[in-house]
């Protein structure tokens, strides 16, 4: 019989976020809008306290009934997840206040996004991973239309709804399917009954779903357009936490639940993360919006996140945990620093506008710099390791097609991110930018301080042989 300490302990995040918001909403109910300020900091603590109690529990546990279970792979996610989240609501007070949209319900949105988020990495059962999924969606496609008087952010948010459900029916069709052919809904349950024909294209189904909530090509439509029409930190978070988050929880699914599907899975993923490679590289070659381009640039990178999800679990686990983690953390860093740039007319969302940056925002430019060059995947930066796990693991499974398309895909990308290097330090000065809140430039600092030195010191600690490697073993246990 399973302690309760250690059922209370294997879902305490999610019980601790859903506690806190439900305090939120009664304390947003009483104060009004004197709880306006102080629910970005109630909201922020929150997100470290999950974060910390994943830590807490990292080996994992099972509660309600084989429902719920955790093991080391999913709750590295977590940690990093929650914290990401918490960063990404500290950087959105400012901007929120700017446009006069710094409501308490913000906060409360993100903590409930990512209830979903915890759900979701913690699901053992199809019914568990679906109510998650709607947890995390239903919050997100209110914050991309948060800003409820821009009609960018409203046209974000119906685009994201609709296209979001058509994506969930898919995914609660292929679960309806592979319920009827193997008669159960639990992980445990389907990978033991094994795969039908009619179960098969149930798997298909889930990997389509799934596929669109981690914006994975020719499932990346609405990308672009939410990533330009939501407000930047609604995409920062967008960008971060929950993107890590679903790979993670793709990866997962097809590890424990088809895993020994793998050869049929296998080519699937790899056509995605090939396609998503190509679509998201060449998409933002053309791009002259600052977040279009980073919504191409992460398409790209969540190809080369299923090239070790294709790889398989003992080759590509603790690669997609390296490389996740550090696109999650530079991407987070990227988007403060586009919330960094603002006029007196308004946000600096063109290309064009960074010119001459150096000049006037010198410390600014450098440290954009250093997160340009790790999501490139250049070296010595961050990124480089990231990319290089990734490679490793598709040449150790021999998916020689795909590593060349990293590389290829790589080549390719240089044309935008150089091209953003070049406009700040050698264009001509563009109109001055205003001075903005110590929190996002701290968070720009911090993550290239991360990109440039820290994970290039202590790449071997969080890689291979690391961190992501003890986390990865929780799968093969």
């Amino acid at each position: 019989m399973l302690d309760l300490t250690d059922i209370l302990m294997t879902i305490a995040p999610e019980l601790w976020l859903a506690a806190a918001g439900l305090v939120g909403v009664l304390l947003g109910a009483v104060f009004g809008e004197r709880f306006n300020s102080l629910s970005f900091k109630f909201g922020a603590l929150s997100l470290f306290g999950a974060a910390g109690l994943a830590a807490a529990h990292f080996q994992g546990g099972e509660a309600f009934g084989g429902l719920v279970r955790t093991n080391t792979f999913v709750n590295f996610a977590k940690v990093i997840s929650f914290g990401l989240a918490g960063v990404a609501l500290i950087v959105s007070e400012s901007f929120l206040k700017r446009h006069q949209t710094n409501r308490y319900e913000y906060a409360l949105l993100m903590i409930f996004a990512s209830v979903g988020m915890g759900i979701i990495l913690s699901a053992a059962d199809l019914m568990t991973l679906y109510m998650g999924i709607e947890t995390l969606s239903l919050s997100s496609y209110v914050l991309a239309a948060f800003h409820r008087d821009s009609a960018r952010s409203s046209e974000a948010g119906l685009k994201y709804f609709v296209l979001g459900a058509l994506a969930s029916g898919m995914l609660l069709y292929g679960a309806s399917l592979v319920y009827g052919f193997t008669g159960s809904t639990s992980f445990t349950g389907i990978a033991e009954a094994g795969l039908s024909n009619g179960a098969m294209f149930g798997m298909v189904l889930i990997i389509v779903g799934l596929a669109f909530k981690i914006s994975a090509a020719p499932m990346h439509v609405w990308t672009p357009d939410v990533y330009e029409g939501a407000p930047t930190p609604v995409v920062a978070f967008f960008a971060s936490a929950p993107k890590l988050a679903s790979t993670v929880v793709f990866a997962n699914v097809l590890f424990t639940v088809f895993g020994d599907a793998m050869d049929q899975w296998q080519l699937i993923v790899g056509i995605i993360a090939g396609a998503s490679m190509i679509v998201g590289s060449l998409g933002a070659l053309v791009q002259t919006n600052i977040k279009r381009l980073l919504g191409y640039s992460s398409i790209a990178n969540v190809g080369y996140a299923l090239v070790a999800v294709a790889a398989g679990p003992e080759n590509g686990a603790a690669a997609l945990l390296t490389f996740s983690t550090i696109y999650a953390v530079t991407t987070l860093g990227l988007f403060a620093g586009v919330l960094a740039m603002r006029r007196a007319s308004g946000m600096v969302e063109g290309v064009s506008d960074l010119g001459g940056l150096i000049r006037t925002k010198p410390l600014l430019t450098v440290m954009l710099s250093v997160l340009i060059f790790s999501v490139a995947g250049m070296p010595p930066f961050g990124g480089f390791f990231g990319k290089y796990e990734v490679l490793q693991a598709g040449l150790n499974a021999q998916l020689m097609p795909l590593a060349i398309l990293v590389v290829i895909s790589s080549v390719i990308s240089l044309g935008y991110y150089l091209k953003l290097i070049k406009i700040m330090w050698f264009d001509e000065p563009a109109e001055r930018l205003e001075t903005v809140d110590v929190s996002v430039m701290g968070v720009v600092l911090l993550s290239a301080l991360i990109a440039g030195v820290v994970f290039v010191v202590f790449i071997s600690e969080l890689g291979t042989g690391g961190w992501a490697t003890f986390a990865a073993s929780g799968l093969l246990r």
